[in-house]
């Protein structure tokens, strides 16, 4: 049995996520995301896609990398 790292559930299926050097044991993908995934620099949110990243800080979306870095980005290329 694992202890989840985000909840503490004592849980039998837990699952280890390496980002980098950073690692984590999870018993749900919801505790994974909400420990490892990065945060928008402009509104905060979790980036759960691709995101983009400007000026070395990653935004959810081109519209908040402009708000923030004053970045020349396009959520469509």
């Amino acid at each position: 049995m694992g202890i989840c790292d985000t909840c503490g559930n004592d849980y039998d299926r837990t699952f280890t996520v390496r980002r980098g050097e950073e690692t984590g044991t999870f018993d749900s993908f919801e505790c994974a995301v909400s420990a490892m995934a990065p945060v928008c620099g402009h509104c905060g949110c979790r980036v759960l896609g691709h995101g983009v990243e400007a000026a070395g800080v990653v935004y959810c979306c081109a519209s908040c990398a402009r708000r923030s870095a004053d970045a020349d980005l396009s959520d469509r290329a």
